[in-house]
């Protein structure tokens, strides 16, 4: 059933309120069998073999209900979180808004959810590690909003979820949580990327880093120079952003963070500088207003690896990363490449 014919009842809700149905009825679908690795578009990235490139950002599953399910609509991999040592109800509602008339999503959530140990649990039950018939399963960690050492509770989460997940993404993009983004900082994301990777140990769990789009170019400079010294594993380019470019929604007076169709330009001129400075020394993930497989191939030949998407969701539907992955082995037999890997970065 094509999905602009239920779109309506979805956006009869309040946005959040939507979103908690949509995680509702996936938990109803049954557990999908495992996905196949397509020949033409499956990579090994950071030691872990991504069966297709199109991935679903964290935000969506905050608490890891339906993330062992999310393959069965296309993804080559799923994110949960962000996930906090504390459960923490985030902020006050509304909290989420659509921006229809501009393709977007503001939020402001504030990192809701119901704390490590919770989702350790229900986690847990459900892994069945990637390789051995598993989705490859990445889990984002970030800071209580009132934590007195923030730098400890990623700590607290390397060391809670790196036992269960195939890659940690290190959340210090959020605009939606005070003083947050000062870990961007050089001096700052030092100590905390010094401190997550102690934590790790001589663990094998891959430690990616996601950082904010809205960056001077010498926060581009200190943050690749920070993630080759520190041996971070990928760099997630990038979160929601605080400016606002012209919007024709009456909402877009709200504040949070902004995300969707107005943040394709400016994460793809993100991830292009990263490239620029790091070029193929370590991997990239390229999120924020991807919607189309033409965007996401965009993406690749910038210098993304992989890619990963979640406001489009809302606009086109569960299916979109099927379509996606379909349109990109079209746009690559276009172009005469046979493989992934000849795409990434072509551009750059």
């Amino acid at each position: 059933m094509s999905y602009s014919l239920f779109r309506p009842l979805f956006f009869a809700l309040d946005a959040e309120r939507a979103h908690h149905l949509s995680i509702a009825l996936l938990r109803l679908m049954p557990s999908p069998a495992p996905l196949r690795a397509d020949t033409a578009l499956a990579q090994n990235i950071a030691g872990i073999d991504f069966p297709n490139p199109v991935g679903l950002a964290a935000g969506y599953d905050k608490e890891g209900l339906v993330a062992h399910k999310m393959h069965g609509l296309g993804f080559g991999f799923t994110e949960l979180g962000t996930l906090t040592p504390m459960p923490q109800r985030g902020n006050p509602q509304p909290r989420l808004f659509r921006l229809v008339e501009d393709r977007a999503v503001i939020n402001r959530m504030g990192f809701n959810n119901g704390g490590l140990a919770a989702a350790a649990e229900r986690v847990a039950k459900r892994r069945q590690p990637a390789g051995e018939g598993g989705p490859v399963v990445g889990i984002n960690i970030g800071a209580n909003k009132d934590a007195a050492d923030r730098i400890a509770d990623y700590v607290t989460g390397v060391t809670c979820m790196a036992p269960l997940a195939d890659y940690l993404t290190v959340n210090i993009s959020s605009p939606n949580t005070p003083g947050l983004r000062a870990l961007q900082d050089r001096a700052a994301l030092d100590q905390l990327l010094g401190a997550v990777m102690a934590a790790r140990g001589t663990g094998k769990t891959p430690i990616f880093l996601k950082v904010a789009p809205d960056l001077e170019p010498a926060d581009v400079e200190d943050i690749a120079a920070a993630c080759l010294d520190h041996q971070v594993d990928a760099l997630i380019v990038s979160n929601t952003t605080i400016s606002r470019p012209p919007l024709r929604s009456p909402l877009a007076g709200e504040s949070g963070g902004l995300s969707g169709a107005p943040l394709t330009d400016l994460s793809l001129q993100r991830l292009r500088d990263f490239r620029r400075i790091l070029g193929s020394r370590l991997p990239l993930i390229g999120v924020g207003g991807i919607a189309t497989a033409e965007q996401a191939y965009a993406r690749l030949r910038a210098g993304a690896s992989l890619i990963q998407l979640y406001s489009a969701l809302v606009y086109e539907g569960p299916y979109l990363p099927k379509r996606i992955n379909a349109g990109l082995k079209r746009l690559m037999a276009r172009d005469g490449f046979t493989h992934i890997s000849q795409v990434v970065g072509i551009d750059a």
